[in-house]
């Protein structure tokens, strides 16, 4: 019986076709794609010791103990996980590191199981070095558009409101600050982009389907916490026009709230359960006070820490999050605000925003935004 192989990859990522994965846990780790499960065919100890025989024996060797390794209960345990991955993912797909001997082997035991299942030519190797592609060559010609503003903006929420924006930040997992972490930490580099070619694979897609938009983003630095953004987008975004936007403090205060109190806390419950969450956001959110301490100077980082602590014990009293204002209030101003404003002396002229306001303003005028618009304002640095 000659069983199915795809090599139709972007049809893969556009449609979200569920993906098993079955290299080794530590390979999964290294790199991944955001719609995969791993259910390997060999644990990492039994990856390394096939490894060993395959350097010392030669590959016939080395296929004989890995057939002796998951044989007998092992071996149906195993298929049984693969079954029932594929029971819950009827349309999903098979792949292993270059798409050869462990997914072909996993294949042909779920095809004699009755469940056939297509395997992925090239196996991750081939994918990834599609998505690397990706980046490379849809970061040049799709037209770009930066939403700027003062921390605590909402920039992300105009992003979150578009059709045709991308979030670094969520796909990064770091809102992109000293307070920026999230619950969970970052994916690895390689895990973040992947996520972002598939990202703009999709938004090509829109606009082949709709016609041609621009793509925004929030004005980044290089680094979304630790991960880096792909040097090619990087220097588009670097020349892109920019819209603005600007709120009063009070605004700035409660989005704020909102994006490194609220939110955090209900992903800390889910993680970790009601009753651990709020003293694992009160110390996230003291070292991250801690990891500033130098900039703020010592007297006004322990003013500003006695603040935190003071709303952090309220909140426990009485779970309402208002005594963070204070504390957020003086941190916008006193810190992040000179951080812009620095920021924006180094870029030197940048040129005028294509358009300034509100956020709501900002939203509306980005969703009637023609394509031409950002080619023709696109800055040359």
């Amino acid at each position: 019986m000659t069983l199915p192989l795809n090599s139709h990859y972007r049809e893969l990522f556009l449609h979200d076709i569920p993906l098993l994965d079955v290299r080794a846990p530590v390979e999964f780790a290294q790199g991944a794609f955001p719609n995969a499960d791993n259910l390997p065919l060999l644990t990492d100890t039994e990856r390394h010791d096939v490894g060993l025989r395959y350097t010392e024996h030669g590959q016939p060797a080395a296929i004989e103990l890995g057939h002796r390794l998951v044989a007998g209960e092992t071996r149906e345990a195993r298929l049984q996980g693969w079954l029932q991955w594929c029971e819950h993912h009827p349309h999903g797909q098979l792949y292993c590191f270059r798409g050869g001997m462990r997914s072909g082997l996993v294949q042909e035991w779920l095809a004699e199981a009755g469940r056939p299942i297509p395997r992925i030519r090239g196996g991750y190797k081939a994918m990834r070095r599609f998505l690397l592609e990706t980046l490379e060559e849809t970061a040049t010609p799709l037209p770009l558009v930066l939403v700027s503003g003062r921390s605590g903006t909402g920039k992300t929420r105009v992003i979150e409101g578009l059709d045709n924006a991308v979030d670094l930040e969520a796909l990064a997992r770091h809102r992109g600050s000293a307070f920026g972490r999230r619950p969970g930490g970052q994916p690895t580099q390689i895990d973040f982009e992947n996520a972002l070619a598939i990202q703009l694979l999709r938004v090509q897609a829109r606009q082949e389907a709709n016609g041609p938009a621009p793509v925004v983003l929030e004005d980044e630095s290089k680094l979304v916490g630790h991960r880096l953004i792909p040097p090619t987008l990087h220097r588009r975004m670097k020349a892109a026009p920019r819209v603005l936007i600007e709120e009063p403090l009070d605004s700035r205060v409660q989005v704020t709230i909102e994006d490194y109190v609220l939110h955090p806390l209900v992903e800390y419950a889910e993680r970790h359960g009601a009753e651990q969450a709020l003293s694992r956001l009160g110390a996230e959110l003291l070292a991250s006070l801690d990891r500033i301490r130098n900039r703020l100077g010592g007297a006004r980082h322990r003013e500003l820490r006695s603040m935190m602590q003071t709303a952090l014990d309220t909140q426990a009293r009485t779970a309402s999050a208002e005594a963070h204002r204070g504390w957020i209030a003086a941190l916008l101003a006193e810190y992040y605000d000179p951080q812009y404003d620095h920021a924006l002396r180094r870029q030197g002229d940048i040129g005028e925003p294509l358009f300034f306001g509100s956020r709501a303003e900002v939203l509306a005028f980005l969703r009637q935004l023609p394509d031409s618009t950002a080619t023709a304002s696109e800055r040359h640095p």
